[in-house]
């Protein structure tokens, strides 16, 4: 069984105390007493658990990502799709065989929900559009969502996403756009667009900003500022309540561009894990939705005993109820890739085709359960692997990014239930991953170097100051 000894530093008091958290099952309970710090509800019969392997075939669903093609307007930096290689592009001429052949594979509910995706998913607003018609038509009851750079929107798209029920997340990552890519809001047509769409949806609870964190964009606390100003003087004051930043997670790795951005080094570790811990404490990041749910989710695991064995795929792809296809009925690992790609060993994204569902299985990936490192961390519980297909240093930078990201995060929840908060892990795994903060040590003689170097990035040294709790919430 994991089970890692936490020191704690009350921040208040100066005073440390220790505590024992079982990862297997996250309990968590104060070494000297033996008691638990968080009171258990409903706590998780094993033999009712299901354990959640990459499961084979699909069914149930409920979630459909339609995959319309790579093309896109925009070249981003760290984009996960830029050297997937595309398939013949699908057009509106295969809608009427695509919605007519769902009878033969989808059997569910009747409140599917509708993902579309590019590349840029506006690119293809001719397909799209009827696309959308026809499934609406067909199930009435469905929902339908889009990620968007929003450099393509207008009126008529914003009159028909508006009354198609569309749910839109605009990717964006205010202080860190100039080094994502274009930037949508410095073309004045693209910006009154987007302002007219931000003004029709997000009080409907139905837009957000979709923000990344990567090395040179570590603060999210500068992101929402960012964001705030934006809204405050573009869109006006009132629409502030409205405002939600959605993704918001540190970057996974998927080609040379995602490298550059990622954590390469112990230093880099420590910088941003200083300025995310400092950020989340003082509630500075509150408009992030990401923070918010991991903080509810993870408390829930304490107080339920939750079972590693039931965590799915972070992505969900692993699971039966989502599913990724393009037009001509293929069926994907996610809808990132295209099916004529394949992962970094070489095998292929096309993991099937819906009229055959049952015998769709993903052999492009890893599930976490089957990684070495990943069962015996600290935050599994928080992380759930990252991106299934990835592997080689690729895998290893994404690792690194969701570490030092989740595990401010298993910090800040631990002292917000408890006043006390970790700065040391000890147990069974990386030994350059124990001292959280460089705090109880400092800095180790071996350190994970960086083989680049990045000039333009100089994070600046963050005090942790107290923050408000999650317990009143939760």
């Amino acid at each position: 069984m994991p089970k890692f000894t936490l020191t704690c530093h009350n921040f208040e008091t100066g005073h440390k105390r220790q505590m024992i958290y079982d990862s297997s099952v996250s309990t968590l309970n104060w070494k000297d007493t033996g008691l638990s710090v968080i009171q258990n509800t409903k706590v998780q019969d094993p033999k009712n658990v299901k354990v959640a392997k990459m499961e084979k075939g699909k069914g149930e669903l409920e979630n459909i990502k339609i995959q319309l093609g790579l093309s896109c307007n925009y070249s981003c930096s760290y984009c996960s799709q830029r050297f997937v290689p595309r398939a013949k592009t699908t057009n509106y001429k295969q809608i009427d065989d695509f919605v007519k052949n769902m009878d033969n594979w989808y059997y569910g509910n009747g409140k599917p929900r509708f993902e579309f995706w590019g590349g840029e998913p506006l690119v293809y607003w001719k397909t799209l559009k009827p696309l959308a018609i026809a499934l609406k038509n067909k199930y009435p009851n469905a929902t339908m969502g889009m990620v968007t750079n929003g450099s393509l929107l207008d009126k008529d798209k914003n009159d028909f996403l508006e009354e198609y029920g569309f749910s839109i997340g605009m990717s964006h990552d205010a202080t860190g756009q100039k080094h994502r890519g274009p930037d949508p809001f410095l073309n004045p047509e693209s910006k009154a667009s987007i302002i007219d769409l931000f003004k029709r949806l997000a009080p409907k609870g139905r837009m957000s900003f979709n923000s990344m964190i990567h090395l040179k964009n570590i603060s999210r606390e500068a992101i929402q500022k960012w964001f705030e100003n934006f809204v405050e003087k573009e869109i006006g004051a009132e629409y502030l309540q409205y405002l939600k930043i959605c993704e918001g997670g540190f970057i996974d790795a998927y080609d040379e561009g995602g490298l550059n951005t990622s954590l390469l080094d112990g230093e880099k570790d420590i910088e941003y894990r200083i300025k995310a811990a400092s950020e989340l404490r003082k509630n500075s990041t509150s408009r992030f939705t990401l923070v918010d749910q991991k903080a509810r989710e993870f408390i829930k695991s304490l107080r339920t005993g939750r079972i590693v064995e039931s965590l799915p795929q972070k992505c969900g792809m692993s699971e039966r109820k989502n599913v990724a296809v393009d037009l001509n009925g293929n069926v994907l690992t996610c809808q990132n890739v295209s099916s004529v790609s394949t992962n970094p060993k070489g095998i292929s994204h096309h993991i099937g085709h819906v009229n055959n569902l049952d015998k769709v299985e993903i052999k492009t990936g890893t599930h976490w359960s089957d990684r070495p490192d990943c069962p015996k961390c600290p935050v599994i519980q928080l992380c759930k692997g990252s991106c299934l297909f990835l592997s080689g240093e690729l895998w290893e930078a994404s690792c690194n990014n969701a570490y030092s990201d989740n595990v401010t995060m298993l910090c800040n929840v631990i002292d917000s239930i408890s006043g006390y908060f970790p700065i040391h892990i000890e147990g069974d795994f990386r030994e350059d991953r124990k001292d959280i903060f460089w705090a109880l040590n400092g800095k180790p003689n071996n350190v994970r170097k960086n083989k680049k170097v990045f000039k333009d990035f100089k994070p600046q040294p963050v005090t942790i100051i107290r923050r408000k709790s999650y317990v009143s919430k939760s």
